[in-house]
Parts: structure tokens; C-alpha cells; sequence
């Protein structure tokens, strides 16, 4: 532990000092700010990655130094408060800690439980083959986290699962992985997607098809990483299910909770529906969540009392995720984005002209930006320059767009993606407990999947 927390403060020194390195040196012929915020992005990112203090305290930090140094307007500084995400998490904590209150989650696992409770790997491989496949029908990574995490935890409770053990640290964090990153290979399924397209016909008129999309991404970054995360959290977090050991509903408490639980379910029917045929209404996911925490929040209406409000949400989670916006923004705004961009794009002009290595190095790019600028700013900084990425390699032009999703499907850190920090701040689990599947997993992805996606490219044509 020791040695541990020492190399954890040596790496936060390190960052400081080229922090300050580069306030006393700035970079060359950029501007002063340029190399101010390259400073901060540094401090920010290594404190988020080394967990040396609290995330929501890196926020604030990150929050302070930018208006210090006044490297980007307040307006755009803190505008991730207003954005999708912030207000996906806000309601995502209130429905599913409604879910968890009423015992609706408890109710819902009562009936799954004779097809899940079998065996642990059978509850692991259930439960993230769910998540997996909902993404199919409902478009937010954070919507589908709310819906199955309570069903999961009520699950890991009736098989004798207490908070903590490695049990339940395997269905939150098989759970929090299953229910966004499969679904990074289903076109309309996650906001990096949608980014990535409407860019695509925005910048360069090229459509892409779903299942165009799904049959170049699906095997391998769905069903095959998917396999892999069940893998992975039957390796990391072993457990075994005593029949014995299940637990039962107290049928003699169900009309305490009857009223309740009918509120909530309609409630989430309703919602259910409204996220499903998302493409149909064109409301975004947040706002179907915020509406349904309004109606669930109104006295004598809903389910749980107002005063709950500051229980059911973590605002430190809140501040972390507007931070981890702010961070992306700041990228994009000091140019530090277009930077790596262009010093990727040298490189693949000094390589040796292979196909494979312009593959790699292109997916390769794309999962470090994800890294400075978080994952939903990828297609944001790559798109405008895959003209230019397509001439340096020999790739065509959708190839180069595709091989975005490659890369930010590979998450390495949970900053990185807001659904990850909000699916395990519901399970009440710590979030540096997800490092051990992500991480691994991240790896494999790059020295195994994604080279087998070269390959499944190839066979489909794609890089012809």
C-alpha cells in the first residue's frame, strides 16, 4: 500500500514540476496560454488517473486554475452543467435510487432470479449480455445503467452478496462496463457515435448506414469484448453462489412498498418507451430522465420525498463529470488537440507505408486523444482532420472516420466517459475498483482486438 501511495505522489511531483516547467517555458511559437494549459490538462489528468485526491476535488481544482489563468471564458469553462450528461447522471441518480428505495429492483430480481442465480459465472454473463443487448433499443449508456444497476444489486443481495466482497464488486463493475462500452459498436446506442456521424456528413457528406456501422464494429468491439469483460470479472472479482445462501423477498412487507413500487414502475415504463423510440421523438435521453425525476421527486405524486433529493445525488460526481467536459473543451479551445493531431499525422507520413501500422497508429491516436480530451471530444478533435490523416496514410476517408471508434471504444480511465462514474457511484462501490477491469481490458484490446479488427476490416473490404 505503501509503495503504492509513494509511486502515486512521485507521478502527481512529476506533473507538477513539467507543469511548471512549462509555465516558466512556454512552448514555442504557441502562445503563452497554450503552454498554460497544456500545464493544467497535465496536473488534471494525472491526479484523475493516480486517484491521489478525491476526483471531485481535481474538478474544483481544475475549475480554479482555468479562471485563474483565465484560459477559457466562463461561459464555456462551466458549460458542461448545462450539458446532456451532467443532466443524465443528476437523474440517473434519482431514478435509480428510487428504484432501490421502493424495492422494485428487489421485486425485478425476484423474477429474474430463477434464470441468473444458478451459478456466478451464469449471474455475470446474464447480466452483461442484458446490458449488451439493450443497447439495441435504448439509446443512453446512462439509461441503461439506471434501469439494470438496482436489478443487478438486488440480484448480488438474494445470492448473499454484502457491499464490498468480490461478488458484488463483480456484477457493479461487469454491470458499469457492460451497459456502455458493447454498445459503442451500435450506431445510434452512445453520444460518441452520434458525434462521429453527424461530423461525417457535415464535414465530408458521407452517410453512415446501422448496419453498415454494426457489421463492421459488432463482432469484435460487441460480442467479442463483451465475452471478454465476463472473462475478466470472473478472473478479477471470484466469487461462487451457495444455493443455499439465496435469499428471499419478506413477503410480509409487501404492501408497505406495493403503492410505491406501482408509481415507479409506470413511471419507468413511460420512460422506457420514450428512451426506446428515441429516434422517433428526437427528445434526448436526459431530458426523458429529467422529466421522469421531476414527476418521481412530486409530492403525494411520486415515489420518494423531496427531502431525499440531496441523499440520491452524489454532486461531487456531478462537478467530476462537468470537469471532465470543461477538460475537452479546453483542448479543443487552446489547440492543444489540433497538436497531437498534427504530430500523429507526421508520424504516419515517416512510417513505412503499411496498412496494418496506419490501422493501429490511427485507432491507436484516437483512444489517446480520449485519454487528454475524454471520450466524447474524439470525434470532435479527429474529424475536421481526417482529410489529412486519409492523405498521410493508406487509408480512405471513411476508413480513417472509422478507425475513430476503434479508439474511443478502448476506454482506459473512467473519467473518461461520465456513464462509467455515474453506473458505479449507484452501486455505492469504489470507482478505482473498475481500474481493475478497464484497464486490463483496455490492454487486450489493443494488442488482441484491435488487431483482429484489422483483419475483420480487411476480410469486409474496407481496406481495399
Amino acid at each position: 500500500m505503501l509503495r503504492s501511495l509513494s509511486f502515486s505522489h512521485a507521478v502527481v511531483a512529476a506533473a507538477l514540476l513539467a507543469a511548471l516547467l512549462l509555465a516558466l517555458f512556454p512552448i514555442e511559437p504557441h502562445p503563452t496560454a497554450f503552454s498554460y494549459a497544456a500545464g493544467v490538462i497535465v496536473i488534471t489528468l494525472v491526479l484523475w488517473s493516480t486517484g491521489v485526491l478525491p476526483p471531485f476535488l481535481t474538478g474544483l481544482l481544475f475549475f480554479t486554475l482555468v479562471s485563474v489563468f483565465n484560459l477559457l471564458p466562463s461561459e464555456q469553462l462551466f458549460a458542461g452543467f448545462g450539458s446532456t450528461a451532467v443532466w443524465m447522471v443528476i437523474s440517473g441518480f434519482i431514478i435509480g435510487s428510487t428504484i432501490t428505495s421502493s424495492k422494485l429492483g428487489d421485486r425485478l430480481a425476484a423474477v429474474l432470479s430463477p434464470l441468473l442465480t444458478a451459478s456466478y459465472p451464469r449471474l455475470i454473463g446474464g447480466l452483461v449480455f442484458t446490458a449488451m443487448a439493450l443497447g439495441f433499443v435504448m439509446p443512453s449508456s446512462g439509461g441503461r445503467a439506471v434501469v439494470l444497476i438496482p436489478i443487478g444489486l438486488a440480484l448480488a443481495e438474494r445470492v448473499g452478496f454484502e457491499p464490498g466482497s468480490a461478488g458484488r464488486l463483480g456484477v457493479a463493475t461487469a454491470l458499469a462496463a457492460a451497459c456502455n462500452m458493447p454498445s459503442f459498436a451500435v450506431l445510434p446506442s452512445n453520444l460518441p457515435n452520434m458525434i462521429l456521424t453527424g461530423s461525417s456528413e457535415s464535414l465530408y457528406s458521407i452517410h453512415f448506414g446501422y448496419a453498415e456501422y454494426l457489421l463492421l464494429h459488432f463482432p469484435i468491439l460487441g460480442l467479442l469484448k463483451s465475452s471478454l469483460i465476463v472473462v475478466l470479472v470472473l478472473v478479477v472479482f471470484p466469487a461462487r453462489i451457495d444455493s443455499q445462501c439465496q435469499l428471499t423477498i419478506d413477503m410480509a412487507k409487501p404492501s408497505v412498498n406495493a403503492t410505491q413500487q406501482k408509481k415507479v414502475a409506470v413511471v419507468m415504463v413511460i420512460t422506457l418507451l420514450f428512451w426506446v423510440t428515441d429516434t422517433l421523438h428526437g427528445v434526448n435521453p436526459a431530458w426523458v430522465g429529467l422529466v421522469a425525476a421531476v414527476v418521481l421527486l412530486m409530492p403525494k405524486i411520486g415515489a420518494v420525498t423531496p427531502k431525499s433529493f440531496n441523499t440520491a445525488v452524489d454532486f461531487g460526481t456531478v462537478i467530476f463529470v462537468a470537469a471532465a467536459l470543461g477538460l475537452g473543451t479546453l483542448v479543443n479551445v487552446s489547440d492543444i488537440g489540433s497538436a497531437v493531431g498534427q504530430g500523429f499525422t507526421q508520424l504516419l507520413e515517416a512510417n513505412n507505408g503499411s496498412r496494418f501500422w496506419d490501422f493501429m497508429s490511427l485507432s491507436l491516436m484516437a483512444t489517446l486523444t480520449g485519454v487528454v480530451a475524454t471520450t466524447p471530444s474524439v470525434p470532435t478533435v479527429l474529424s475536421p482532420m481526417a482529410s489529412e490523416l486519409a492523405g498521410a496514410s493508406g487509408l480512405s476517408l471513411p476508413a480513417v472516420l472509422m478507425t475513430q471508434v476503434v479508439g474511443f471504444s478502448t476506454v482506459i480511465f473512467p473519467y473518461q466517459v461520465a456513464p462509467l462514474i455515474m453506473a458505479m457511484q449507484l452501486s455505492r462501490e469504489p470507482l478505482g475498483q473498475l481500474l481493475k477491469i478497464i484497464v486490463p481490458l483496455a490492454l487486450i484490446t489493443i494488442l488482441l482486438l484491435i488487431p483482429l479488427d484489422y483483419f475483420w476490416w480487411r476480410l469486409l473490404g474496407w481496406m481495399d
